[in-house]
């Protein structure tokens, strides 16, 4: 998480205070810079260990130590990301208390056979400000930004020429345009091509080194993990909007899954949580925009939803979890059950055992999917007075014949513990009926968890909790966008040519929904624009 440090108005302190403030700045530098040390010392031993393993690798084939291989380059990933990360920390603490910096980051070589695209930012002053004289020109500045556009790279040579005033040698030149990452080499479209591999198309940052490697551009991966992690701290502002605008609803979409996370000192790994936070009414005619906000916690205790929906009133749309029982308590928050889970115990019964019973359930259960297929996209009023009208007396039915049923077979059957599953939760079950918002299932939730479960498919695990983190908000960026219908990599490359001048006031001008980008020509105008 990071924090963002407001500087208090150093004219009203006294001396006893500014010294306080000093003191209190430069030890958190000192941390900083001994965690920075720590991450450089355990990144140092990483890459030997990894050299060590490759040499093995080539002697013997294991897919054993490829796994190692894998898991250790995914480590090392997530220590320079988070080295970076913490770098920005130290740059902007010493800014405040006007102390450079001593780490100097390195620069990546550009190179020289890229297609180049020259921008001139000429002054805009057609006479010396300062006394009206006429303007000679002196010199120029040139800087250079790697870019990526659809299928190749390039890069945009900025050059700021110099003007002089003839008459007071005043000089005159625009203003350096803003980066994503201050002094930083890459440039937005290149940026938000990294984090889309890294978080929605699910290649780690060194698959990606070695596929830009193939292009002909060297970028090392404590490079691309430098990038990582100064735009996730810059972009920290927008996902809080994003959790704004998610919570700031009648009813929720949750759920949860386990990700494996490296455990600091032994390198095993433990379990972390990614909670999703759904808003989607679009089912039930609203035109509110459809957001999801990614939340991560290194177990899953049920103090995390708590805290997440503290703020929260409304209805909840979530499976079965405990740890969610204990929100329903004051009554501000009401539990929808999901009957996506009442029907995939059965379904999963009928599958291995072909059971007569079960087949039925989920005969009865498609029904009931029936009517709710037919009314996506009505009205609140209008579901709730269909389901009033067809799908109330089938849940009648069903609950009786499944009573019923539950005297029949064996108590410790499979089937028994199906049917008590569903019983056991009737009330939140029929809660779809009350409120013509509320869906029939959670499948909203668990949509958002796909990209989830892909990306851990590829990355075995993440590197650390502030790795976790990172990978929640860049989620929620993503997610968001793809719910909207913008292509993700665009509306990020959007975002990163703007956020970095952009008052933090009006930061909910760069979601996604209030953005000019056209969710229905989104690829062919990036394409076009940046051709």
């Amino acid at each position: 998480m990071v924090v963002t440090r407001v500087l208090p108005d150093l004219d009203q302190l006294d001396g006893g205070a500014l010294r306080a403030l000093i003191v209190e700045q430069h030890r958190e530098i000192l941390w900083q810079q001994q965690q920075l040390l720590s991450h450089q010392s355990e990144i140092e031993h990483l890459k030997l260990l990894l050299a060590q393993l490759r040499r093995m690798q080539f002697g013997r084939k294991s897919e054993k130590l490829e796994r190692q291989i894998e898991q250790l380059e995914l480590k090392l990933e997530e220590l320079e990301t988070a080295k970076a990360t913490r770098q920005e920390l130290i740059t902007a603490i010493s800014e405040v208390t006007s102390k450079p910096s001593t780490t100097k980051p390195v620069r990546p070589f550009l190179p020289e056979d890229l297609p180049r695209e020259v921008k001139v930012y000429e002054p805009k002053l057609e006479a010396c400000p300062d006394c009206g004289g006429q303007l000679r020109k002196l010199g120029e500045d040139v800087s250079e930004v790697l870019e990526r556009v659809p299928e190749h790279f390039k890069v945009i040579r900025h050059v700021r020429p110099k003007l002089s005033c003839s008459s007071c040698e005043r000089i005159v030149q625009s203003p350096a345009p803003s980066r994503p990452i201050e002094r930083g080499k890459a440039g937005p479209g290149l940026l938000a091509h990294v984090l889309v591999a890294k978080y929605c198309d699910h290649q780690p940052l060194y698959r990606q080194s070695e596929i830009y490697a193939r292009e002909g551009v060297e970028l090392e991966r404590s490079t691309l993990a430098d990038w990582v992690g100064g735009v996730s701290r810059l972009l920290t502002p927008l996902v809080d909007a994003i959790a704004r605008h998610v919570l700031a609803t009648g009813k929720l979409h949750a759920d949860d899954i386990p990700v494996p996370v490296l455990a600091p000192g032994n390198g095993k790994t433990k379990i972390g949580r990614l909670w999703t936070y759904v808003r989607d009414d679009r089912p039930a005619a609203d035109s509110a925009a459809p957001a999801v906000w990614f939340v991560y916690s290194p177990d899953r205790r049920g103090e995390h939803p708590r805290r997440h929906l503290r703020s929260f009133h409304g209805y909840l749309q979530a499976d079965g979890y405990s740890g969610f029982h204990h929100l329903y308590d004051e009554g501000e928050i009401q539990e929808a059950a999901c009957w996506a889970h009442v029907r995939r115990k059965f379904y999963e019964l009928h599958v291995a055992h072909q059971s007569p019973i079960a087949a039925v359930a989920i005969q009865r259960i498609a029904a009931l999917y029936a009517i709710e297929t037919e009314i996506r996209g009505r009205p609140p009023e209008e579901r709730l007075e269909i389901r009033s009208t067809r799908a109330r007396p089938l849940l009648e039915s069903l609950h009786a014949w499944l009573e019923t049923t539950l005297t029949q077979v064996s108590r410790k059957s499979e089937i028994a513990a199906a049917i008590r599953y569903a019983l056991s939760r009737w009330r939140a079950l029929l809660r779809y009926l009350d409120d013509g918002r509320l869906e029939i299932d959670n499948n909203a939730a668990e949509r958002a968890l796909r990209a989830v479960a892909l990306g851990r498919k590829n990355y075995l695990f993440a590197g650390s909790d502030t790795g976790g983190e990172r990978a929640a908000a860049l989620y929620s960026l993503i997610g968001t966008a793809k719910l909207n219908g913008y292509d993700p990599e665009a509306y990020l490359r959007y975002v990163l040519e703007r956020v970095a001048d952009h008052p933090i006031n009006r930061i909910n001008e760069l979601l996604p929904w209030n953005t000019p980008l056209d969710p229905q020509i989104r690829t062919s105008k990036s394409r076009e624009a940046h051709s």
